[in-house]
C-alpha cells in the first residue's frame, strides 16, 4: 500500500453497510466474514478504501448505530479475530479501512447507562444528560425534538428525565464530562492499533450541548433539526456549537499520533460555510458534503453547489467531498428522478409513498450522475450497490419495516430500509447470493438482473462503466482545480479537471460534443451520425489543454 499521508484528498471510498452487504453464516444478517469474503469486489471496481457501518455489540434498535461496547464485535457479525481477519485481508487488497465511530449517545445497555439507572443521583448520570422535569417532574425539561420524532426527553422510574436526540434507547453523552473524552480517545487506540485506516465520526455536528441552566425551550416554530439547507438559526442549543471544534480537536490529536497519520471524517448536517470549520488543519480530514447530495438534477443548482464546496474546501485546506447515496437517504438511482417540483428535501429520506418511476430513465440518469461524481476533483464516496444502480426499493411491506424514524412517525414515515435492503450478488438463489436463505429484508424481483454476476459478464453494464471510471480516474494526474466551458449550453454542466473533461447533459436538448477525439467514456451509447449527448447522459473526453 502506498504510504502517501494524503491519500484521502483523492481517494474513492466505498460505503459497506455490514447488514446488507454480504451473509456469511446463512442467519440472513450481513457479518464480517461476508465482507472479507467479497472485497475482492470492492478492490475490482477501484475503490481505494471502505468504510465499514458500525458491527459493534448492539440491541439493533437503530442498526448497530445504538452501541452496548465500543470494543467488541456483535455475535451477529463475528469475532474480534474475524475483525483482525477483514483488516488484514483488505491490506493485501491495497484497500483501507475505516471504520465507523459513534460518539454522541450510547445504546441504553451501555453499562456505563445501566449504572445510571441503578443509582439515582450517583456520579454515573454525569456522564449523560439527566435532568428534572418541569411541572413537578410531570413534563420534559425542554421542548425539544428527536430527529426521529417524539419528545428528545425520556422519563425514568425514579422521575428524571434523560437527553436522546435520536431514539429513546440511545441516551446523549455529556462531552463536557472529562471521563467521556478519555474513554473515547481510549476507544479510537483501541481499533488504531488493531489496524484501522481512519475513523467516520456519526453526528460530528451534535456532541456538544449548551446545558447551562436552566435549560432553554426553542419555542413554537423553531427547527429541530434539518436534513439539507442552510443549517440552523443562530445559537442552537445542540447543533453545530462552537465547542464541539475542541472535541474534534481531540480526536485528530489521537489519530495523528500513528504512522501514517490515519484520516477522519465527519458526518455533519451543518451548513456548507459551517462544515468547512469542520476539516480546519487542526480538526478532521473530511466532512461529508450533503450539500452535493441534495442538489438534486439540475445543471444551475450542481454547479452553484460545486462551486461554493470547492471554494470552502480551499478555504480550510482540506480537499472536497462528493457523495450521492448513503444508507440514511434514498437512494441516487430513483432519487434524482423524482418528478420535476418535487419537494426535494421531503423525499431525501422516505416521508411516505414513492412515486412509480421510469426504469429506464432510472438508469439512464444514474450512470449519468456517477461520471459527474467521479469527474470532480477530491474525494468521491460511494454506498454499496450504487455500482450497480439499484434503485430504492420503495415498496417494502410494512411489516417487515424496521427502522426506528418509520416506528417513531407512527407509519407516516417510511424510513431508511428501502435503501438498506441486501446486496444482489448471483441471478439466482432465495436471496440472490446474499447468503444461503432468504436476508433481513426482502429483495424486488429486479434484483436478480442487476446482480454482480449479470452485470459482471455484460460490457454494458452499471458495474461495468464504474469499473472503467475508476480505471480511467487512477490513469488521471491529480489537479485540485477545475474550470467551466463558459459557453456550455443551458442544462449542461461542462467542465475540465487537469487532463481530464466532463459534459453532463442535465438539460432536456441534445448537446453538441467535440466531432474528435471520440470520448474516453459515455454513461450511454451516442447517436453515430453526429456527436450529440442526449438528455441525462454524460461524457468523459480528453481536455483541451493549452500547448495541444
Amino acid at each position: 500500500m502506498s504510504e502517501n499521508h494524503a491519500w484521502w484528498r483523492r481517494a474513492v471510498i466505498y460505503q459497506i453497510y455490514v447488514r446488507s452487504f454480504a451473509d456469511g453464516d446463512g442467519d440472513g444478517l450481513g457479518d464480517l466474514p461476508g465482507i472479507t469474503a467479497h472485497l475482492d469486489h470492492v478492490a475490482a471496481l477501484g475503490a481505494d478504501a471502505v468504510w465499514i457501518t458500525p458491527f459493534y455489540p448492539s440491541p439493533m434498535v437503530d442498526g448497530g448505530y445504538d452501541v452496548a461496547d465500543y470494543r467488541d464485535v456483535d455475535p451477529r457479525f463475528g469475532t474480534l479475530a474475524d475483525a483482525d481477519s477483514l483488516l488484514v485481508h483488505a491490506h493485501e487488497l491495497g484497500l483501507r479501512v475505516i471504520v465507523d465511530i459513534v460518539p454522541n449517545h450510547t445504546s441504553d445497555q451501555h453499562a456505563w447507562f445501566q449504572q445510571a439507572l441503578a443509582e439515582p443521583g450517583g456520579p454515573a448520570r454525569a456522564r449523560y444528560v439527566f435532568r428534572d422535569g418541569r411541572d413537578g417532574g410531570a413534563t420534559p425539561p425542554t421542548d425539544w425534538r428527536s430527529v426521529f420524532g417524539g419528545p428528545a426527553w425520556q422519563r425514568v422510574p425514579d422521575g428524571q428525565w434523560y437527553l436522546h436526540l435520536f431514539a429513546p434507547e440511545q441516551p446523549d453523552l455529556d462531552w463536557a464530562h472529562p471521563e467521556v473524552v478519555k474513554e473515547f480517545h481510549s476507544v479510537l487506540r483501541f481499533w488504531l492499533d488493531r489496524g484501522v485506516d481512519g475513523f467516520r465520526f456519526d453526528v460530528a455536528h451534535g456532541m456538544a450541548k449548551d446545558l447551562a441552566e436552566p435549560l432553554r425551550d426553542l419555542g413554537p416554530g423553531q427547527v429541530h433539526h434539518k436534513i439539507v439547507g442552510d443549517g440552523w438559526e443562530g445559537d442552537h442549543p445542540f447543533w453545530d456549537r462552537e465547542s464541539v471544534h475542541d472535541i474534534l480537536r481531540g480526536f485528530r490529536q489521537v489519530t495523528d499520533a500513528y504512522r501514517p497519520p490515519r484520516v477522519t471524517v465527519a458526518e455533519s448536517w451543518a451548513a456548507l460555510d459551517r462544515r468547512a470549520l469542520y476539516t480546519r488543519p487542526d480538526e478532521l480530514h473530511q466532512a461529508f458534503n450533503f450539500d452535493f447530495l441534495g442538489a438534486g438534477w439540475g445543471a444551475t443548482a450542481l454547479r452553484a453547489t460545486i462551486d461554493r464546496s470547492i471554494a470552502l474546501a480551499e478555504t480550510s485546506g482540506s480537499a472536497p467531498t462528493w457523495v450521492l447515496s448513503n444508507h440514511d437517504v434514498i437512494r441516487h438511482a430513483s432519487r434524482l428522478c423524482l418528478p420535476e417540483g418535487a419537494d426535494h428535501e421531503r423525499w431525501l429520506v422516505s416521508g411516505g409513498t414513492q412515486p412509480a418511476l421510469d426504469p429506464a430513465a432510472v438508469r439512464r440518469r444514474a450512470r449519468a450522475a456517477a461520471l459527474l461524481l467521479l469527474a470532480l476533483p477530491g474525494a468521491a464516496y460511494l454506498y454499496q450497490g450504487e455500482e450497480l444502480g439499484l434503485p430504492e426499493v420503495a415498496d417494502l411491506p410494512v411489516d417487515v419495516l424496521q427502522d426506528p424514524v418509520h416506528r417513531r412517525s407512527g407509519g407516516a414515515r417510511k424510513g431508511r430500509d428501502g435503501c438498506r435492503v441486501p446486496l444482489p450478488w448471483s441471478r439466482t438463489g432465495p436471496s440472490y447470493g446474499f447468503g444461503t436463505g432468504p436476508g433481513w429484508l426482502p429483495q424486488p424481483d429486479l434484483f436478480g438482473a442487476l446482480s454482480v454476476e449479470a452485470q459482471s459478464e455484460d460490457p454494458d453494464s452499471t458495474l461495468s462503466l464504474y469499473r472503467a471510471a475508476l480505471r480511467l480516474r487512477r490513469t488521471q494526474p491529480p489537479s485540485a482545480h477545475l474550470s467551466w466551458n463558459p459557453s456550455a449550453p443551458e442544462g449542461v454542466l461542462d467542465f475540465t479537471v487537469g487532463a481530464l473533461r466532463c459534459v453532463v447533459n442535465a438539460g432536456h436538448e441534445p448537446a453538441l460534443l467535440p466531432a474528435s477525439p471520440p470520448p474516453l467514456l459515455t454513461s450511454a451509447r451516442l447517436p453515430e451520425a453526429q456527436p450529440l449527448l442526449p438528455p441525462d447522459t454524460a461524457a468523459w473526453l480528453h481536455a483541451q489543454l493549452p500547448g495541444r
